[in-house]
């Protein structure tokens, strides 16, 4: 049933406990980042290009979606951290960087990872094989059981992406 006097204070006041309990479970039970991330979903709604909120018809599957796009980013940075981590405790005492530049490269890969999310995912294991991997065109061709010229066209869009993420 829509909602037709829909504010920006009703939508939270109505569903924002409703949203951090989903967002609880999601997470695992961690109340604290369950509350961060339905904040994070209000002000993206608020920030974000979103429908006049009057236009919407179903608020907690908007919620839903909003919040389900931050909770996947809040996964992927913590594996992003994660791996980070495990790769700097096999590195010698003598070379592990400061904490400030950890918190730099951690940053800098969230960055990165979000560009690379833009891709699809075909697209983005291509880029990722070719530029992380070093592998050639027609590896990747093999292994994928592409033609080269799929891959070659794959490349040329996610370098595009990449380009227009940096100065676009």
């Amino acid at each position: 049933m829509p909602t037709p006097d829909l504010s920006m204070q009703s939508l939270y006041r109505e569903h924002h406990q409703w949203l951090v309990a989903l967002l609880r479970r999601k997470l695992g039970g961690n109340v604290d980042n369950a509350a961060d991330l339905a904040q994070d979903t209000f002000e993206r709604i608020l920030r974000g290009p979103a429908p006049a909120l009057q236009q919407i018809k179903e608020p907690r599957a908007y919620l839903t979606t909003v919040a389900s796009r931050l909770a996947a980013q809040y996964f992927r940075r913590q594996a992003l951290e994660q791996a980070y981590m495990e790769a700097l405790a096999l590195q010698p005492e003598a070379c592990t960087p400061s904490v400030e530049e950890q918190a730099l490269v951690l940053e800098a890969l969230a960055q990165v990872s979000r560009v690379l999310d833009g891709l699809p995912t075909r697209t983005r294991a291509i880029f990722l094989l070719s530029q992380l991997d070093g592998w050639s065109y027609p590896q990747i061709a093999a292994d994928m059981g592409l033609s080269i010229n799929v891959v070659q066209k794959a490349m040329s869009q996610a370098l595009r992406h990449c380009y227009m993420a940096v100065y676009g």
